[in-house]
């Protein structure tokens, strides 16, 4: 039996959960699709909530680029905190896990908070620690959404 050709397969994850296929370059096409929900989520944002700002297109990009560099990160963080919470024996190690992982989720959202703020200083605002979580709960929804409707029957199989 012959492996397949690498050029047929596919450079996405079909689990959508984040981990990057074997041979996966520093950008997949997946990471860009991402980054294009992000822009029309935080354009739409920006149109109907008040709270958001983005003053042009371009820093809604680069919002969405640097969103998706955070959400990354923080996504990175939050999957090595749960394989300690774990891998803990002790009630305290458990404990300790779950308000690590309670920190950094909450964390996150004040993190990205202050990023846009630096990196834009007042040309982009995504509101308050609600807004933000409201909006990166969208994003991330969005973000599955579309995975899911480009995925082939065989990524459906695989993530199964």
């Amino acid at each position: 039996m012959t492996s397949p050709d690498p050029a047929s397969t596919p450079d996405r994850d079909p689990a959508g959960a984040g981990r990057r296929p074997a041979g996966a370059g520093w950008v997949t096409p997946a990471d860009v699709v991402d980054v294009f929900v992000y822009v029309v989520v935080l354009n739409l944002a920006a149109q109907y909530l008040p709270a958001v700002i983005s003053e042009t297109f371009t820093l809604s990009l680069l919002t969405a680029v640097v969103l998706k560099l955070v959400l990354e990160a923080v996504v990175w963080v939050k999957n090595r905190v749960k394989g300690r919470m774990k891998a803990a024996t002790t009630m305290v190690g458990k404990i300790a896990g779950g308000l690590a992982l309670w920190a950094v989720l909450v964390g996150s959202k004040f993190v990205v908070l202050e990023i846009v703020a630096f990196l834009f200083a007042g040309q982009v605002k995504l509101g308050g620690f609600f807004a933000v979580t409201g909006l990166i709960l969208v994003l991330l929804v969005a973000r599955a959404g579309v995975r899911r409707l480009l995925a082939t029957p065989d990524d459906a199989a695989a993530a199964r």
